[in-house]
């Protein structure tokens, strides 16, 4: 049977652990030839690139930065033509309200999750176009409904879902496809911090409470379940699916 990606080349940012590491790791094992990985953290890069062997390539940067994402953009291990980007990259911030949040706070949740995808995006569509690739963006269930504890994260997310449906209308007639999967509570160090922000052992576990209450499937999802969403809407099967926000979350937002 032949592979998803078989022959393929992609980028994953923010894969250096987290949802983008499970998704770097599942294209290479679903037969693609060349995942770039890039991500701020070169431990963390190395670590996904000895799971994944020889298919993987490490770029160092902080995607936030204009500066440094040119120029990883411009290594030679980025490939000129390219069927997948994948835009990981994220952070939920120190979870204060909009009120609380000082702008200090707000610019680095934008610019990390905001920022950094148009940036992936501005360099990659140039190497898409010529393969008619496609895109995938991590959204958030946050994106798709009001946050109370977590309001400047879901405006970030917001805007991610916008700017990726955006993108799938612009560059539909080109053959590129732009679709944003949309997690909803899922057990990785990013659920952790949120559980964590919320204050003290007692705080944190009436949070963790409230949350599962949400959930009609009952327990919070895994990053298997996320990675298989992400990679099915970059596959040749989700070839006429463009510019949806796919929310992948037990339920919660039925």
């Amino acid at each position: 049977m032949k592979e998803r990606f078989e022959g393929m080349s992609a980028v994953v940012t923010g894969a250096a652990s987290g949802l983008g590491r499970d998704a770097a790791i599942r294209l290479a094992q679903e037969g693609a030839h060349r995942v770039v990985l890039i991500d701020v953290s070169e431990r963390g890069l190395r670590d996904t690139a000895d799971r994944i062997g020889p298919a993987a390539r490490i770029v160092v940067c902080d995607t936030s930065s204009p500066a440094q994402t040119a120029e990883a953009w411009g290594s030679s291990d980025v490939p000129e033509e390219l069927d997948v980007l994948m835009t990981a990259a994220g952070i939920i911030g120190n979870g204060s309200s909009i009120e609380d949040c000082d702008v200090e706070e707000w610019d680095r949740i934008f610019d990390v999750n905001v920022r950094g995808t148009f940036l992936a995006v501005k360099h990659a569509l140039p190497r898409l176009r010529r393969k008619k690739g496609c895109i995938v963006t991590f959204g958030s269930t946050a994106g798709l409904a009001g946050s109370t504890a977590l309001g400047p994260y879901s405006a970030s997310k917001g805007a991610v879902v916008m700017l990726t449906r955006s993108l799938a209308v612009v560059h539909a007639a080109e053959g590129i496809r732009a679709n944003c999967v949309c997690p909803g509570s899922i057990e990785t160090p990013m659920l952790e911090a949120t559980f964590g922000a919320a204050g003290d052992a007692e705080e944190r576990r009436a949070r963790e409470a409230l949350y599962l209450r949400r959930i009609p499937a009952g327990r919070f999802g895994r990053a298997d379940e996320i990675t298989e969403a992400a990679l099915f809407l970059a596959s040749p099967g989700a070839s006429y699916l463009t510019g949806v926000a796919l929310p992948v979350d037990g339920g919660r937002l039925a």
